[in-house]
């Protein structure tokens, strides 16, 4: 196994780049796309790529089991993961690591107090929906859209309630045999704050962790004191403005959920994958939302959740949150913030 990640990180981009600075610290960069179906991006100043190497192994070794372990879709040797649990639903309780237990004890309160934006155990209409989704992506010409009784009727075994957590024996148990959970919602955001948390006890104090649409930054650059610049993508594909702002952060996470990220075409028209649990199709409330807070597991929550309900409705929720901000970019374009987002915006 190390060799094989030896390998995955000899092809993985790791490019030192000048740094604009007095210090001795060379800036680095590693990419992967094995993990969690999506890109990460590891960025950090050290003084030598040996010690950058070290970082993307801790990075990258973690990663995997945490990607192991919330996949929905495929078994491991000797892993006990979501899939396993779902697998199992109304048959008997799944013993699971307890990285599984935390983020489900997480993900089900979140989901009891919100469900009508976000739910773990929404697993049976994504799945519908994934099914075509990837027949649309693979067969533009016969695209369709799931039926709404298909939908409904899945609908009816999403009850979180019924998504049984055993701390003290670390099992899960699903007590309908036509349940599932998908934790898509929660799972990348959730293992890269864990991930960026075992970097800093191994003593890093200054790095840059992306995940796909969830970055986490760990202190500052490590150089003149300077904080970390984020672009946030622009949603609008026709715009020739790749990028809506850049901000600036020092250990906080960045999260954007967008209807640029998975979709298909029906008729002319996209659909993405971000369902609202209240109509079963996706979400039209906005074309982009940006959370910044200093947990990327909460932040990825907090997304999904003020995605799925309107404006006035998620920025009261923000309001209540301690240290977190949001951007909303609405269908027309228009760009909305809450009270204190601007501050972040690179001048």
């Amino acid at each position: 196994m190390k060799k094989l990640i030896s390998a995955i990180l000899a092809m993985a981009l790791i490019v030192p780049l000048p740094a604009c600075n007095t210090s001795k610290k060379t800036r680095y960069e590693a990419q992967f796309l094995q993990l969690f179906d999506t890109m990460t991006e590891i960025v950090a100043y050290t003084e030598t790529k040996e010690e950058f190497t070290n970082l993307s192994n801790l990075i990258y070794n973690n990663l995997k089991v945490y990607h192991e372990l919330y996949d929905i879709y495929n078994d491991y040797p000797g892993v006990s993961n979501i899939k396993t649990i779902n697998d199992n639903a109304g048959k008997k309780p799944v013993k699971v690591d307890k990285k599984i237990i935390d983020m489900l004890l997480l993900g089900k309160k979140e989901s009891a107090d919100n469900s009508s934006a976000f739910n773990i155990a929404l697993g049976p209409v994504l799945k519908i929906w994934h099914q075509y989704r990837e027949a649309g992506i693979n067969d533009p010409e016969n695209a369709a859209l799931p039926p709404m009784a298909d939908l409904k009727e899945a609908m009816k075994h999403t009850d979180v309630s019924k998504v049984v957590i055993d701390e003290k024996a670390s099992t899960v148990y699903l007590e309908d045999p036509e349940m599932s959970l998908d934790v898509g919602g929660i799972a990348k955001g959730y293992a890269t704050e864990q991930v960026a948390k075992i970097a800093m006890e191994h003593g890093y104090k200054s790095a840059l962790l992306s995940v796909g649409g969830n970055v986490r930054a760990i202190g500052d650059k490590g150089v003149n004191q300077e904080d970390w610049n984020i672009g946030i993508q622009n949603p609008d594909k026709e715009s020739e403005k790749k990028s809506l702002c850049t901000i600036n952060i020092k250990d906080e996470s960045v999260v954007t959920s967008g209807i640029y990220e998975r979709y298909y075409t029906v008729d002319g028209k996209t659909y993405h994958h971000i369902i609202d649990p209240k109509t079963l199709m996706p979400s039209t409330y906005f074309k982009a939302v940006t959370i910044i807070t200093p947990d990327s597991g909460m932040a990825d929550i907090y997304c999904k959740l003020i995605f799925n309900v309107p404006y006035e409705q998620g920025l009261a929720y923000i309001r209540t949150l301690p240290d977190t901000e949001a951007l909303w970019v609405l269908p027309d374009n228009e760009i909305k913030y809450s009270d204190h987002f601007q501050k972040y915006i690179k001048s």
